[in-house]
């Protein structure tokens, strides 16, 4: 039996929404009506005497005379207009009448003029005289009112998206002082359903965003003691570590409004308008109390003041800066607004934004460790359909230093490329590819290499496998490549191990393994080659910091030039003397020849190792740790301080 509707229940009310832009279309229409209707050659004027002429040799059909306007309007035989057409530009004569207009005074008078020149001319060539007042009101008030209700119009149009993109909210309005306004977008508790579940790794940042959310779900835990919740949390990290999703996640597991914001979008051209914005999405967020506001990119507001006062201040960025201060320190510690703010440049940040009482806490995010990537291997791998022999270990250890974006990406390019080669199922060889195109770029199949570049190439990277295989300090070699990607000719791939710490043996090594390419070159060429730019340029780099920044050069001594708080700003004054400076040049270049000749000191011990696995690399373009192996051995490990101790 079939129920019947509830009478009760409310009806849907539809709510039509008329576009404005469909009143402009006739409006224009009517304006081009208007311009070029009226377009093609225009009367000439004439003088009166030629009209009598022309009336006297019956060449005219018919005369209006504007009375009020002591204006005639001359209509010309249709058959008599050849004679005429020299006076009319390019020689071609108005199609409609009148085709000459003449102008008279007040003592004028049409009717005696007409009478006496139709008396000297027959009948049937006779010109007809109409008299009339001009009384067209209405054309004369849409010719002066159409331009201006069009101007009118497209001066509304124009503030109608100025309001669409400086906070007149997303039905525009017509209404330019809504620039003030605050664009955040706001999500309703109901609507944010992200939470830590969905958040794989960053283990330290959880624990520390756990007590925000427990303030938010059991206020008065903590306000019944007296305690104060920090009023602000600061998440700094490298980009794509999974700071703007765990602020999702920590709405989401308090169940409470979610305020989004970049940093940027408070910072306009017009004066105030950044620090209004600022006022708004505090006063927004109180009424949403308990929330969260969440300012993504902060450093592009928040960027210390008086730095950059020399060159081009911006007087708006630093009030709107002045502001959020403000706010942060205004709004009362229960009202339970917090505020969570990300950025990856913390170093530039003002300080009073750090100070106790605005942002309290730094919560780091870190790049995943192996741990952690496999958790986020799984949580992106939901909806791909993988090998059955799949591991996730595996993609996991083979992708060190990969941010969450970056496993991400992995994930989507690995399924692209199994459809690309018609694959029934992702497999590990699909990831490997995706994990080389994101590093190195698209193979370039089409790239022509002659086979001397070709030998030197297959050199170059052998030198690097080698060293860094003999040397017990060095990255874990993966992969060596002869196919070309990105600029790269070819390329050799590590395994690097995830150190917090960095000896100095450690990081001779790692320099002795990036000129093994160039010193390569000499042995076989007598002469290096541009093929090691990038090489240089981070061995280059390593050995300034080595000296200038990590203490590690006996002539400089234990110093370091680092400014890690960056209070030196746009300083461009070095922190040392000249004469330092110049010690610092020798003793890098000193350390960069002791690298070069360790270096070729072990390839030319190695020589004939190093030689067949270049051939093997020619031979099979792509070889692995276990081809090296096989050739040098196992790869010698490094030794332990207990062993050293021992010694």
């Amino acid at each position: 039996m079939a129920q019947k509707p509830n009478g009760n229940r409310q009806r849907k009310t539809k709510i039509i929404k008329i576009n404005l832009t469909w009143l402009y279309i006739p409006l224009f229409i009517a304006l081009g009506w208007m311009i070029f209707s009226g377009s093609g050659t225009a009367p000439q004027k004439v003088e009166w005497a030629q009209v009598e002429q022309m009336i006297r040799e019956g060449d005219v059909r018919e005369v209006v005379f504007v009375r009020n306007t002591f204006r005639g309007q001359v209509a010309v035989r249709p058959e008599a207009m050849g004679k005429y057409s020299s006076m009319f530009p390019e020689g071609q004569a108005p199609k409609s009448a009148p085709q000459f207009i003449f102008l008279t005074s007040d003592k004028f008078d049409p009717e005696t003029a007409f009478a006496e020149l139709n008396s000297s001319v027959e009948p049937e060539r006779q010109a007809k005289l109409v008299i009339e007042n001009d009384s067209d009101f209405w054309g004369k008030a849409l010719e002066i009112g159409f331009p201006l209700l069009m101007l009118i119009l497209l001066w509304g149009m124009m503030f109608r998206n100025m309001g669409r993109q400086m906070g007149g909210g997303p039905n525009g309005g017509m209404n330019p002082f809504n620039v003030g306004k605050a664009n955040g977008k706001l999500t309703d508790k109901d609507k944010v359903n992200v939470t830590f579940k969905d958040v794989a790794g960053l283990y330290g940042a959880k624990e520390e965003v756990v007590e925000i959310v427990d303030f938010l779900k059991n206020p008065k835990k903590y306000t019944s003691l007296g305690g104060k919740i920090p009023k602000g949390a600061l998440l700094v990290g490298p980009p794509g570590t999974g700071k703007t999703l765990l602020a999702k996640a920590v709405a989401g597991e308090a169940n409470v409004p979610f305020f989004s914001i970049s940093g940027s979008d408070f910072v306009e051209m017009f004066v105030g308008v950044g620090a209004s914005r600022v006022r708004d999405l505090f006063a927004q967020a109180k009424e949403k109390a308990p929330c969260i506001v969440f300012i993504d990119e902060i450093d592009a507001v928040g960027r210390a003041r008086g730095k950059n006062a020399g060159f081009s201040s911006n007087d708006e960025r630093e009030n709107t800066l002045n502001q959020l201060l403000t706010e942060m320190d205004g709004f009362g510690s229960n009202s339970g607004v917090i505020v969570l703010a990300a950025t990856n440049r913390a170093d530039i940040l003002d300080k009073a934004l750090m100070r106790a009482g605005r942002f309290d806490r730094q919560i780091h995010v870190e790049l995943p460790e192996l741990k952690e990537r496999e958790e986020i291997f799984q949580v992106h791998v939901r909806n791909l359909k993988l090998a059955e022999d799949f591991d996730l270990s595996f993609m996991a250890k083979h992708t060190p230093g990969f941010s969450g974006a970056d496993i991400a990406n992995v994930c989507n390019e690995a399924a692209l490329t199994a459809a690309r080669n018609n694959h029934t199922a992702i497999g590990k060889q699909d990831f490997l590819d995706a994990v080389d195109r994101i590093i190195g770029g698209i193979e370039k199949k089409g790239t022509v290499i002659t086979a001397k570049e070709k030998q030197s190439i297959a050199h170059h990277e052998a030198g690097h496998a080698v060293v860094s295989w003999l040397l017990p300090n060095a990255n874990p070699l993966f992969k060596v490549t002869l196919v070309p990607r990105g600029s790269a000719l070819g390329a050799a791939w590590y395994l690097p191990e995830e150190h917090k710490l960095h000896t100095k043996s450690q990081m001779m090594d790692e320099m002795c393994s990036l000129i093994g390419g160039r010193v390569a070159e000499e042995i076989l060429n007598g002469e290096p080659s541009t093929g090691a730019q990038n090489d240089l340029e981070r061995l280059t780099n390593m050995a300034y910091a080595m000296v200038q920044y990590y203490g590690m050069s006996d002539e400089v001594g234990q110093l370091s030039f680092y400014d890690s708080t960056g209070s030196r700003g746009y300083d461009l004054t070095k922190p040392y003397s000249e004469k330092t400076a110049e010690l610092i040049d020798s003793e890098v270049k000193k350390l960069v020849r002791e690298i070069h000749d360790r270096t070729m000191s072990i390839l030319k011990e190695h020589e004939a190792e190093w030689r067949q696995v270049s051939a093997l690399l020619i031979e099979k373009e792509v070889i692995f740790a276990e081809d090296v192996e096989n050739i040098l051995g196992p790869k010698v490990k490094p030794v332990s301080s207990d062993e050293r101790t021992d010694n």
